[in-house]
């Protein structure tokens, strides 16, 4: 068939988000899939029958959706079962399946499973072919790059859930798992978690929430969605948006003979180069399989996203951290590494990683910090924050990625000079107020300064670098925050010490 008869043809379901959520080219598409399943946590349980997957932008969770997909994908599907929340389409008070033959994303079509469609349509369980709903919602869309990539050739089934009564989501799992007979087949649940809380109050209810999936504790999880309701936690609107396919996958799970769930992984969008932790989503991975549980699960708290290991528990013990001593060498070059990948990744993929793999003292280190890009010794980026915004590892990755494509002084870095960049770290202790300039020592010292509402900030080193006197430094402050030389007379100055380390490469 002609590119232009496909494009218009009616049974199948075009992209929607394609450029939006994940990259509409399909080289650039590709490359993010792999380097994200690249990523994934290890599959450690076998004979998976369904996941929970998050369905937010690749930039924010894709990692996450790919720790489950990896275990939807060892299961060797001939069909998928991706059940979605309805985010942008009509009211749909039970099961919209789509109609039609196939999705299509930048990667191709994938074809609906029209026996299984068939057979949940005459089940009476509440099922209608709609594809209304279907249109522009991604919670399903987002899914298929993925299953494409992992698992070639396997159908799917779509369907929009809308309902979230106990009863009704137990039947139609019941009904699907009697579909699905012998098949081999997986269930993937989209649904993200906790939507606009702050990190902390995100971590706390997600881990509630996930530990409720992994149990197969339906009253558990809608009585957080009821606390949500609630209004107990500032600005938490729901719990868990895809509520109602998770409800569907426990049950069908448990009728395909799922003995336990397991909580892969878990992240919130603060835990990005580009999440602000005041206001988050957050996301998780869950799987259920068939088979003797392993003595950890359901863990305490889900795997968190700066944690490695074979336990990967946010709760276990973390190695004391000594914010006013000097980083270790593994852990100077981990931040290094961090930065580097957070800009080559966006450059190769428009995703981001999340901090894995970095020593796990760096995990509960707070500090203010600042990535300076240099090109052949000329600056080509630097950003920062004086005090810390959660874990040390987070910080860096944030600040990279602001250094190379949010400096307002410099042009986004591009793939083709990435190699010729070479990246600095600076990790500071806390400022502190002095009584006066002559408290200041060049070269020592990184100095903030503050008056009329106006402030400018240098690091330790640049006084050195310039060969500037300390005059000349808080002249040159005055400049930069818009203010008249001299002006530090009588401002608000502050110092701090930074220790700095950057990768010795030559180009």
């Amino acid at each position: 068939m002609p590119q232009a008869a496909r494009d218009n043809d009616e049974t199948v379901r075009p992209p929607a988000v394609a450029g939006r959520f994940y990259p509409a080219d399909a080289t650039t598409l590709r490359r993010a899939v792999d380097t994200l399943v690249r990523q994934a946590r290890p599959v450690r349980t076998g004979d998976a029958v369904a996941v929970v997957a998050p369905h937010a932008g690749f930039v924010y969770s894709g990692q996450i959706a790919a720790d489950a997909l990896v275990y939807a994908a060892a299961a060797k599907p001939e069909v998928v079962v991706v059940r979605g929340a309805n985010h942008t389409g009509p009211t749909v008070h039970g099961f919209a399946l789509h109609p039609g033959r196939a999705f299509r994303t930048p990667l191709g079509e994938v074809a609906i499973d029209a026996e299984l469609n068939a057979a949940l349509l005459g089940a009476g369980v509440g099922a209608a072919a709609d594809a209304a709903p279907h249109r522009d919602e991604h919670s399903i869309e987002v899914q298929l790059p993925f299953l494409q990539v992992l698992a070639p050739g396997a159908r799917i089934l779509p369907v929009i859930v809308g309902t979230r009564d106990p009863d009704q989501t137990a039947r139609f799992g019941r009904a699907l798992a009697a579909a699905l007979g012998t098949r081999r087949a997986v269930i993937v649940a989209s649904s993200d978690l906790s939507h606009y809380p702050t990190a902390r109050d995100a971590t706390r209810l997600d881990t509630r929430t996930l530990e409720a999936f992994a149990r197969f504790d339906r009253d558990g999880a809608l009585e957080a969605e009821r606390e949500a309701a609630a209004g107990r936690t500032p600005n938490l609107v729901t719990a868990a948006c895809g509520l109602g396919p998770v409800l569907v996958a426990m049950s069908a799970a448990r009728a395909l003979g799922a003995t336990h769930g397991t909580v892969v992984s878990y992240a919130n969008s603060a835990d990005t180069a580009i999440g602000e932790a005041e206001r988050v989503v957050g996301y998780g991975a869950v799987v259920y399989s068939r088979g003797a549980a392993a003595p950890s699960t359901p863990p305490a708290s889900p795997p968190h996203a700066t944690h490695d290991g074979s336990t990967g528990n946010a709760s276990a013990p973390m190695p004391p951290a000594n914010p006013s001593g000097r980083l270790p060498d593994a852990e100077r070059q981990a931040l290094l590494h961090l930065a580097r990948a957070t800009i080559a990744q966006f450059l190769e993929s428009e995703t981001l990683p999340l901090p894995r793999g970095v020593p796990p003292a760096l995990a509960v280190r707070r500090q203010g910090a600042f990535v300076t890009l240099k090109a052949r010794g000329q600056l080509r980026g630097c950003i920062g924050r004086i005090v810390d915004e959660g874990p040390l590892p987070q910080l860096v990755s944030r600040v990279a990625f602001e250094a190379a494509f949010r400096d307002p002084r410099f042009s986004p870095v591009t793939r083709q000079e990435l190699d010729r960049i070479e990246l600095e770290v600076s990790v500071l202790t806390a400022p502190r107020r002095v009584p006066s300039a002559g408290a200041i020592v060049t070269g020592r010292d990184g100095v903030v300064l503050r008056r009329s509402g106006r402030s400018a900030v240098f690091l330790p080193q640049v006084a050195t670098e310039q060969g500037w006197t300390r005059e000349q430094l808080l002249d040159a402050l005055c400049e930069k925050a818009g203010l008249a030389p001299g002006c530090w007379l009588g401002a608000e100055l502050s110092t701090f010490q930074a220790e700095v380390f950057g990768e010795r490469q030559t180009h």
